[in-house]
């Protein structure tokens, strides 16, 4: 079944976030509670030394649009550095 028939879009929270709503989007996207993906994340970035878990959440922040605007970050670079 697809996400995009149900309707349901992956987006960065603006509420109950805490640094940039990749966790609370995500979270809200797979309908559990945020406090769970927070604790993945920093286990993640903790057991992996830091740099991946930072890396992912980065990328993440980049590609995924947030709440109530059409495009992502790394969309609106890409674009303007088509219009030049």
């Amino acid at each position: 079944m697809s996400n995009v028939s149900s309707g349901k879009i992956l987006v960065r929270a603006r509420e109950n976030r805490i640094v940039a709503g990749v966790c609370a989007g995500l979270a809200s996207y797979l309908g559990v509670d945020v406090n769970l993906i927070r604790v993945l994340a920093a286990a993640l970035t903790i057991f992996t030394g830091f740099a991946p878990g930072v890396l992912a959440y980065l990328v993440a922040w980049a590609v995924i649009p947030e709440e109530g605007k059409p495009t992502s970050i790394a969309e609106d670079l890409v674009g303007s550095a088509r219009h030049r």
